[in-house]
């Protein structure tokens, strides 16, 4: 084989069209070996290539007479101290950190570690053992790929509506996806699917995990896996269980053709990336790649005792953002998916590791910093789960400028609400409004606010108001596993249930929930199979389920379709109306005219609310009336300008309350009834200014006034008589 010195750059496995350049950083390593395999079930390597050029600590080769399929992996030599951060050992096969397939996927033995697997010494013994016929194996690829005019959908972020799926769970119980792609990107990319998140009215699909993840040998051993995909090994090659073996297309061709399907239908694709830890854990995990390429730059360290790492995530260990090389890792990896794959945005994981500089959260450390200049990322939706397990990792509202965020904070406010707890109304107006405590002091917008009900992580809707307690017991951890505080009701009984009373609340409930999501500033997250009464049996935390508990169950039942078609219409609603993708927050400031505000706060009298009444503990009916006069301006400078809407909120479950319709001056008297959602059908009405609204129990009814245009030039305002 012929052998050329190569370049640094790339880092990875690069194909030219006339052979690979092989590219591998480790700044402490003493000697690099690439390992090339002839076949997925080989037990060792055909060749052992030393790698004899190093160019500022990447270690580099060219081989003229390699072509894509090619697998591979890297040998390191280097000192094994454990008590000084070094784990090199090379009897290891590692994945090469830039490869852009996985040719081949773990399988677990106790060959995978570095150490001698019940050794007293623990971690600190040397394993000798070789684990080539085991270790994963990176794959060369062609990357070449027919995009035609494919261009990311023109959505601006305050437009957005964000559907949160499981590539394996939104497909595999569908009955319109072929068998064969089911569980797949190509199974998400099918007609089925795109047609009814273009009927639902959402406009980016936001996955979990696709980075190649690995399911724990521990939840292997108690016949369960990584159903969620949190435990990242390589950032840039798409997992490869997602692929589907029926077609020739390899599994990174796949998953373009579902973003270019996706892209077809104006829907963008925002993908849930895990750059704060990596699967191999704590100083017990395994040696699949970072440990073994150079431990003790791409991981924090403890700087008392670098035997051990620091654990910001929860997962056992944190990437060393501080390393120039690993945040040349990240940006490398960010940037390829968005060139070369063509995602729309990223969501986060426990952001705030990211941010941390030393120990503490950095707002302005490098990390932002790299982004904010780079001119791909920081053209992107940039998302941020904006807390971690560290000390200070509850971060939010303090992202920066350019940055969204999910706001836990929103999702609790608004449960609390509409559990019936007292006391609450005020911070449910603030989050409703976008949150402008949390954000306008940085300068952000309402769109900073990624609002949510529920996600993966936590109940479904139906399962929030069907159970008290959570039921984890199918992850064999004692049911110990999951939040024990989900602010949820069961509205009388636990579970299912065959009491009609129960059963209608609990619908009721479930659309109060949706509309109020929906009718909020800031950007609404809906998760899957909500729209249409998903459960998983009251398990909160089924990150390790992967089976028909978590697959969504496409059999709708009568209650389904109906939840389904009012969710249509309230996604509906919300991009009909200007006044509910406001730009901008709300300061009760003129429209037009000195005393017109563009919002107000009302009380069943139909006056505004008193400082008094926002006081009172018990207070659970508001109402909010927000003028659609000059919510904005657009880009040409044209003024744009809605409906005035009124939306009414009762959290109380048994009083029916008679809310008095305000009075307007300047337009016209007549409300019409777009949703209530105690009744799902949708019923149309008509009502006078002055007149008495019927509110009933546990709801949420949203009218509006049409402004024609001739009456636009005068005055608009709030009016008492």
């Amino acid at each position: 084989m012929r052998i050329w010195p190569g370049k640094p750059y790339p880092l990875g496995a690069t194909w030219d069209g006339a052979g690979v350049n092989f590219a591998l950083y480790s700044e402490t390593a003493e000697r690099v070996e690439l390992c090339l395999f002839d076949a997925v079930d080989a037990e060792h390597e055909s060749e052992r290539i030393t790698l004899r050029e190093q160019t500022d600590q990447v270690w580099h080769v060219y081989l003229p007479d390699i072509l894509p399929g090619q697998l591979y992996g890297y040998r390191v030599h280097g000192p094994w101290e454990p008590r000084a951060g070094h784990r090199f050992n090379a009897n290891k096969i590692l994945l090469d950190p830039y490869a852009k397939a996985i040719g081949r996927s773990l399988r677990w033995g106790d060959e995978m570690f570095a150490y001698r697997i019940g050794d007293p010494a623990e971690d600190l013994s040397f394993d000798d053992h070789d684990n080539a016929a085991l270790a994963p194996l990176a794959k060369v690829i062609d990357a070449a790929f027919t995009w035609g005019d494919d261009r990311p959908p023109d959505v601006p972020q305050h437009q957005s509506i964000v559907y949160e799926a499981h590539v394996k769970g939104l497909t595999m119980r569908h009955p319109e996806v072929p068998e064969e792609l089911r569980g797949t990107y190509l199974g998400l990319g099918t007609e089925p699917v795109i047609d009814h998140l273009r009927q639902l009215g959402v406009t980016a699909v936001e996955l979990l995990p696709v980075h190649h993840f690995l399911h724990d040998r521990h939840l292997i051993e108690r016949g369960l896996r990584n159903y969620w995909g949190y435990n990242t090994i390589s950032f840039f090659a798409p997992h490869n269980e997602y692929g589907s073996a029926e077609t020739s297309m390899d599994v990174v061709s796949q998953f373009k053709t579902m973003v270019k399907n996706l892209h077809l239908a104006d829907i963008e694709v925002i993908l849930d990336v895990v750059y704060n830890h990596t699967a191999e854990g704590n100083h017990f995990g395994p040696t699949l790649s970072f440990r073994g390429i150079d431990n003790a730059n791409y991981y924090r360290l403890s700087p008392e005792n670098p035997r051990y790492y620091m654990d910001y995530s929860g997962c056992g260990n944190t990437l060393e953002m501080g390393n120039h090389r690993v945040l040349q890792l990240i940006m490398d990896s960010l940037r390829y998916w968005i060139l070369e794959m063509h995602v729309d945005g990223f969501r986060f994981d426990l952001a705030s590791t990211l941010a941390r500089e030393l120990h503490e959260v950095d707002r302005l450390s490098g990390f932002f910093e790299i982004i904010h200049q780079d001119p791909v990322i920081s053209r992107v939706k940039l998302i941020a789960e904006p807390w971690d397990l560290g000390e200070g990792g509850y971060q939010v509202g303090n992202f920066p400028v350019l940055w969204s965020e999910w706001n836990g904070k929103y999702r609790d406010s608004v449960r609390h609400f509409w559990k019936g707890d007292g006391g609450v109304a005020s911070e449910f107006a603030t989050r409703i409004c976008g949150s402008s405590d949390l954000y306008e002091w940085s300068n952000r917008r309402p769109h900073a606010s990624i609002n949510f009900i529920t996600c993966h992580d936590g109940f479904t809707l139906h399962d929030l108001v069907s159970f008290n307690q959570k039921h984890n017991e199918a992850n064999k951890e004692g049911n110990r596993d999951g939040h024990n505080d989900n602010i949820s009701w069961n509205c009388g009984e636990e579970g299912l249930t065959g009491d009609p009373g129960i059963i209608a609340l609990r619908e009721r409930k479930k659309r109060a929930f949706l509309l109020t999501l929906l009718v909020s500033q800031g950007v609404p997250m809906l998760l899957a199979g909500d729209e249409f009464s998903n459960s998983q049996n009251g398990n909160n935390n089924s990150y390790c389920q992967d089976n028909d508990l978590s697959y969504l169950d496409w059999r709708l039942t009568e209650e389904g379709r109906r939840l389904l078609d009012f969710t249509r219409a309230a996604i509906a609603l919300r991009k009909s109306e200007p006044v509910l993708q406001r730009r901008r927050f709300f300061h009760g400031q003129a429209i037009r005219g000195e005393e017109a505000p563009d919002i107000l706060w009302l009380d069943p009298n139909g006056e505004e609310l008193s400082e008094e009444n926002w006081q009172k503990p018990y207070m659970r009916c508001l109402g909010v009336l927000l003028f659609g006069e000059q919510v904005d301006v657009d880009e040409r400078g044209e003024t744009i300008s809605g409906s005035t809407l009124i939306m009414l909120f009762n959290a109380d479950h048994t009083l029916i309350i008679p809310f008095r319709l305000p009075p307007l001056r300047g337009i016209s008297t007549k409300w019409e009834r777009v949703l209530d959602t105690f009744d799902e059908r949708f019923v149309a009405g008509e009502f006078s200014s002055g007149e008495t609204y019927q509110l009933r129990p546990c709801s949420l009814a949203v009218l509006r006034v049409a402004v024609p245009a001739v009456e636009q030039a005068d005055s608009v305002y709030y009016g008492t008589s």
